[in-house]
């Protein structure tokens, strides 16, 4: 068996294989150098200086010898050969397999004619991180672009750390794709309550200075003075090394309810993975961290089950720190769902709203409200009705 991807989904499956009996040899190619390790402390903890790398790490090295694991650690997969059932790495190694895990993540969009010069950065990796917390050591003035979660958790980190941020956004709210127009303005105030100078409907018309960042030019004309910049625009998934395989691509590695891919033995997890979600009859892919440690899980199991594998059909949850506020969410967004505040109030910053489609209960948000989401994510998974939502009492 061979798992392509060394982050938390490629992890979940090796460890799934080991527990579900499988003890023949065991691959798994990661193009990072270092181990396994959480990605969501990123924009939080490592950024702001908290937390070094060992902190964290998903499984302790010295526990990693009973998987039995034969690692390629810093080695990058770079084309598949289904014919001969063989991945192909960056050093002409081709390593063959029976069964193959695609977990290879995604990689951050970049903004087209961004000049190579000091200051501007993405966040994907950990060294991506400790290079930017670098950076944020000699600034005072930080301009973030795109205000999705990853934007915006960096805009809070920055802000709690005493600099100055600047957060843009090009849509008319910040998580509008996530979480509808609605509560994307409600999102919008926690950086405003916090100093954060949010534009909205504005996007980077270029960058000025000669060998480190000094300005970020705007749409409207306008110019912002910038010591670091951090560009977190959306991610792409990685899956430029299977062109050409003869895999079914598409947004990602396409897959049926069971996570298998379209050729014999293959599945894909994480990130990178598009399948089939039966409990809402839809095509997803989902990019947070309970859906990679999840179908990391699932697909391994289906790769040892074959045709009796059972459809992966979670509720997808997704949360973000931003200042002293928990955003959780469970399930799915539309742009046409309707939504309903039940508990609380987007004044007081405290409140759960669900989301209906069809006459059905779809997703539920909560704001600093944790407790209260877990009936709604049962409801989901019970395919409650609106009018049984909206019934609904927590206790």
């Amino acid at each position: 068996m061979v798992v392509v991807g060394a982050s938390l989904a490629g992890l979940r499956a090796v460890e799934t294989l080991r527990q579900h009996g499988y003890d023949g040899r065991l691959v798994l190619v990661g193009a990072e150098p270092s181990l396994p390790y959480d990605r969501p402390p990123l924009s939080k903890q490592v950024l702001a200086g908290e937390w070094g790398p060992d902190e964290i790490v998903l499984r302790p090295a010295d526990d990693y010898s009973s998987l039995a694991l034969d690692m390629r650690l810093g080695r990058r997969a770079t084309a598949l050969d289904l014919d001969a059932r063989a991945v192909v790495l960056d050093d002409g190694e081709r390593v063959a397999f029976d069964g193959l895990v695609i977990a290879t993540g995604c990689r951050p969009r970049l903004l087209p004619g961004t000049p190579d010069i000091a200051g501007i950065h993405v966040l994907r990796t950990l060294d991506d991180a400790l290079a930017i917390r670098a950076a944020l050591d000699a600034a005072a003035r930080v301009v973030v672009i795109g205000a999705g979660f990853i934007g915006s958790e960096v805009a809070a980190t920055c802000r709690m750390s005493g600099l100055d941020v600047t957060l843009l956004e090009a849509l008319p709210v910040p998580l509008a794709r996530a979480l509808g127009d609605e509560m994307g303005a409600a999102c919008a105030e926690l950086h405003r309550d916090n100093g954060v100078d949010l534009r909205v409907v504005v996007a980077p018309a270029g960058f000025d200075g000669d060998e480190q960042v000094e300005r970020v030019r705007l749409s409207d004309g306008s110019a912002i003075d910038a010591d670091v910049v951090v560009v977190g625009v959306g991610v792409a998934p990685e899956t430029a090394w299977l062109e050409g395989s003869g895999l079914a691509l598409g947004d990602g590695v396409l897959c049926d309810a069971s996570c298998f891919a379209s050729a014999p033995g293959v599945v894909a997890a994480g990130d990178v993975a598009r399948w089939h979600n039966p409990l809402f009859g839809v095509d997803m892919r989902v990019e947070h961290w309970t859906n990679a440690a999840e179908q990391g899980m699932a697909a391994a199991r289906a790769l040892l089950a074959g045709a009796g594998a059972e459809p992966f059909a979670p509720v997808p949850y997704f949360w973000s720190d931003q200042y002293d506020a928990k955003i959780q969410f469970v399930g799915t967004c539309a742009p046409d769902d309707e939504v309903r505040i039940v508990h609380g109030s987007v004044a007081e910053r405290r409140f759960v709203a669900i989301y209906g489609r069809a006459g059905r209960l779809v997703g539920a948000l909560a704001l600093s409200r944790p407790r209260l989401l877990v009936a709604y994510r049962r409801l989901i998974a019970e395919r409650a009705s609106w009018e049984d939502a909206l019934a609904h009492e927590p206790t």
